[in-house]
């Protein structure tokens, strides 16, 4: 993890140098040799990172670096906090205390020369030895490659694949005479091996197929010893044969495999290029043959097949973890009474995860049928299960050493996560994007490049998606528990993280307790009982509580956290509730994100402080807020989320350079008379915007608005939302379609009671894709679609109205519409039967509705069915859901 540390560092003292030069001016000079020294190091690392990191000299090496980038990041940045709380002085108080800021600044100079000459000493040291040791561990590497065995983890799962085995022999038996590559993918420990070799042995396939084998490919392979396997496992293995070069070996399996329907299973595929290389021993012999790949990574099926779907294997169900667990312990689908209380609680702690329910049942199987063992077992479930090197960190290390090394520290921050916490995207990128572990390129916008980062990790199956949006990007994400546990001990081993918790007596018992490397913070539970310790002088960067209790802080202790972390830059403490504002949270000048809960209505103008801030987020009970802070002195400033109707301080000074910020991306929510010309000609690259308020006063009784004058120029606007909060102030009318901005695909209104016939408007938006129309958003008993309306509209979302008919003329009204969600729609006699006519549609979703609307909703299901089945589709992708389901 040193080189991401190093990483991490060099643009920090990027952003350094590029916004805060003011505050280093009389060391900008060794800052900026400091930065050519860490360069250095980071290219010298980077020629051995994807060496062994169980070496013990490579872990000393890493260790040590890490102790000297932190060492650098410390001294540079105390002396910017030194130097701020020197700047913000006044008067007198500032010509008496400025000798002893000088002294301490003139100190810290020193340490920054100091700290300089250690990287370039350490650099110096290891840059030769450190070669010729990375020389010798990849002959190791090599040779532990070839004696590398598969492993034999989920080959000893055979329960609870039934479903899935049934389903790929069909994909595999199914289909044309042509070659067909059928691929299963899965996270770690889901039991893909299994299920692969389950279906080699079916007697359907054996049957079927003349020739079957199985392959074990893995991370590192070799292709003649997998052809000579190929063909040793088909009776082909000559002593000939054997002596072959690479080259002609290939072409002789290809000769053999030409007239035989053959059935190649190749297991644990890790790289797009691994097939590449295979695939020219194939032939497409036009008798039906089959190559059946398993991998956890989605772009491996996807380039083995780009016009098939993989076979996606889940976790198991209860029913068959229970049976898979029961067949391990017992050798038989039967349980015990009195052990089925602990069995029930052991299979829901597994998750579902095969890989976590076998290595439970080798450490029950020790002890039979004893009820206290059980018992004692299933309280310590994931302890067991971490316990366990050989089944469980052993394979899921070996996916994370495959990581590249940016990644890592994306993947270890999701243990400051509790367990079973849906993780919001939006906040899982911001908050990656401020502790530094997404590095600017380019002129790539960050949050696009952290989404990136997210995608690749789903992709390797590390991470689970939740839940998707419209528009396919990942809403909601999460990790399986055992890789959780995995993310916390790593995290920890690598300082990416502390977790404190709520058993850790060491700390909490401390009279005053120090975290001396401490780097992340994370507390999720009995927070109060840390901080009431009063801890200081900690070098903590991130103090991170997802606790799902709210603790309450009042007036006395807002300040604990600010003034025991003076070197802060992240704060995620959405379960406290601060009484009051923290006056101390304003000197911690390198903070670049807030997110708090409070009680306020105002926010103070010290907040402009905050120059390095880049995401605020203040969830309020107040009905509205007002900032007093001047956003435009934070540079910085990226994303702005608050849940009350907010007003920012008006833009009064002449628009200059400085005050326009090209970073400001989300403006969410804001108070109708926040919307001003001014503040819009300062957010050139605003993305997302929601305006909560009183709507009433932007529009004229003719449409016509100033606001939209105004918005229509943001070229980069992509997502609006307008929440009217005034029901007796409802909008007559919508501005015209020329009037909003051009590259607008997300619109969402609420309680703005428009007549339907305004939808008109938005039909001929050209760009839309995602239109909510929440509660009340129109009004009237009709609605009925225009012909060549919603041309690129995918998702439709009506909430509560008081529509009574629906009318879709033909599929060409809505020729994309991919889902359709209508809520509390209770009026609402039946939906437009020509629906079932749009191809595109995947999703009808209604929640309480009348049930006409349910049986209407029915035979649009049973219509896609039919047209399904006459295009010879193998599955019928629309689903239909019905709340509640008795409507049905």
């Amino acid at each position: 993890m040193s080189e991401a540390a190093v990483s991490f560092v060099l643009e920090n003292f990027k952003q350094i140098l590029l916004y805060n030069v003011h505050l280093i001016a009389d060391v900008r000079e060794n800052v900026e040799e400091l930065c050519k020294e860490l360069k250095v190091l980071n290219g010298f690392l980077k020629d051995y990172t994807e060496m062994d990191s169980s070496i013990e000299s490579l872990k000393v090496l890493r260790r040590e670096i890490q102790r000297v980038v932190t060492e650098a990041e410390d001294v540079v940045e105390k002396y910017i906090v030194q130097s701020s709380q020197q700047s913000a002085k006044k008067g007198i108080d500032k010509i008496l205390k400025a000798g002893k800021y000088g002294s301490k600044l003139h100190e810290l100079g020193k340490e920054i020369e100091a700290v300089s000459r250690k990287v370039k000493a350490l650099y110096e040291e290891n840059r030769v030895g450190a070669r010729l040791e990375a020389a010798h561990i990849q002959e190791m590497a090599k040779e532990r490659a070839k004696k590398k065995q598969a492993p034999t983890v989920e080959e000893d799962n055979v329960v609870g694949f039934d479903a899935a085995t049934e389903k790929v022999i069909q994909l595999l038996t199914g289909g044309s005479k042509e070659l067909e590559v059928i691929s299963i993918v899965g996270m770690l420990g889901l039991g893909k091996t299994t299920l692969a070799k389950k279906v080699l042995n079916d007697p359907k396939i054996e049957y079927d197929f003349f020739a079957r084998t199985f392959i074990y490919v893995s991370q590192k392979f070799e292709k003649r010893e997998v052809l000579l396997n190929i063909l040793g496992s088909i009776g082909q293995l000559t002593e000939e044969v054997n002596k072959m070069p690479e080259p002609e070996l290939a072409r002789h399996l290809r000769k053999q495999l030409e007239s035989i329907k053959y059935l190649i299973v190749m297991d644990d595929v890790w790289e797009d290029k691994d097939w590449d290389v295979l695939k020219v021993a194939f032939p497409n012999n036009k008798k039906g043959s089959r190559v059946l790949i398993t991998t956890r990574f989605n772009h491996v099926a996807t380039h083995a097949n780009p016009t098939s779907d993989p076979y996606r294997l889940d976790f198991l169900t209860p029913e068959a973890g229970h049976e898979l667990l029961r067949s391990k312990v017992f050798g038989e689908n039967k349980c015990p009474e009195p052990l089925q209380k602990y069995e029930l609680k052991i299979v829901d702690k597994c998750g579902g995860l095969p890989l976590a329910i076998v290595v439970i049942a080798g450490i029950l199987i020790k002890k039979g049928r004893i009820p206290n063992w059980w018992s004692r077992v299933a309280d310590s479930v994931n302890d067991y299960i971490s316990r366990d090197e050989e089944h469980i960190k052993d394979v899921i290390m070996l996916s994370y050493n495959h990581l590249p090394y940016h990644l890592k520290p994306c993947f270890l921050y999701f243990g400051v996560f509790r367990e079973d916490f849906d993780i919001p995207v939006w906040k899982l990128l911001r908050l990656w994007i401020a502790e530094g572990f997404v590095a600017q390129q380019r002129d790539l916008n960050l949050e696009d490049i952290a989404e990136e980062y997210l995608e690749e990790l789903v992709d390797r199956n590390l991470v689970m998606v939740g839940q998707r949006r419209s528009n396919g990007q990942i809403k909601t994400c999460r990790v399986h528990d055992t890789l959780r546990d995995f993310c916390k001990e790593e995290g920890k081993e690598e300082n990416i993280f502390h977790e404190i918790k709520k058993d850790d007596r060491e700390i909490l018992s401390s009279k005053s307790p120090t975290l001396d490397d401490c780097r992340r913070l994370c507390i999720n539970a009995n927070v109060m009982d840390y901080m009431s310790k009063k801890p200081s002088d900690a070098p903590v960067r991130s103090f991170l509580t997802s606790a799902k209790e709210e603790t309450a802080l009042d007036a006395k202790h807002v300040s604990l956290i600010p003034r025991a972390f003076k070197l802060l830059r992240v704060l995620e403490a959405k379960s406290l509730r601060f009484a009051v504002f923290p006056p101390d949270l304003c000197q911690l000048v390198l903070l670049k994100y807030i997110s708090m809960s409070c009680k306020l209505d105002i926010l103070p103008p010290a907040m402009s402080t905050l120059w390095s801030l880049q995401t605020l987020i203040v969830d309020t009970t107040a009905r509205t807020l007002q900032i007093k802070s001047d956003i435009w002195k934070m540079p910085q400033l990226r994303h702005l989320h608050t849940n009350a109707s907010t007003s920012l301080p008006c833009p009064t000074t002449p628009r200059c350079e400085t005050l326009v910020n090209a970073n400001l991306q989300t403006l969410s929510s804001i108070s109708p008379q926040s919307c001003t010309k001014e503040l819009f000609e300062r957010t050139p690259k605003l993305k997302k915007l929601a305006i909560c308020g009183k709507l009433a006063v932007l529009f004229q009784a003719n449409g016509q608005s100033n606001l939209f004058e105004t918005l229509c120029a943001l070229d980069f606007l992509e997502n609006l939302k307008l929440l009217n909060e005034d029901v007796s102030s409802p909008l007559k009318r919508l501005p015209q379609e020329h009037n909003f901005p051009s590259k607008l695909t997300r619109l969402t209104l609420s309680k703005t009671l428009l007549p339907w016939n305004q939808m008109s408007i938005l039909g001929k938006l050209e760009n839309l894709e995602v239109l909510k129309l929440k509660d009340n958003a129109f009004k009237g008993d009709r609605w009925r679609t225009e012909s060549g309306g919603f041309q690129s509209l995918q998702f439709l979302h009506i909430g509560s109205t008081d529509l009574l008919s629906w009318d879709v003329a033909a599929a060409d009204h809505l020729p994309v519409l991919k889902s359709l969600v209508l809520k509390h729609c209770s009026y609402l006699s039946r939906l437009p039967p020509s629906l079932a006519h749009i191809s595109t549609l995947q999703l009808i979703d209604l929640s309480c509705t009348k049930l006409s609307v349910a049986s209407s909703a029915k035979d649009i299901e049973n219509l896609k069915l039919k047209q399904a089945q006459q295009k010879g589709n193998k599955s019928n992708r629309f689903k239909l859901l019905v709340y509640p389901p008795d409507h049905l």
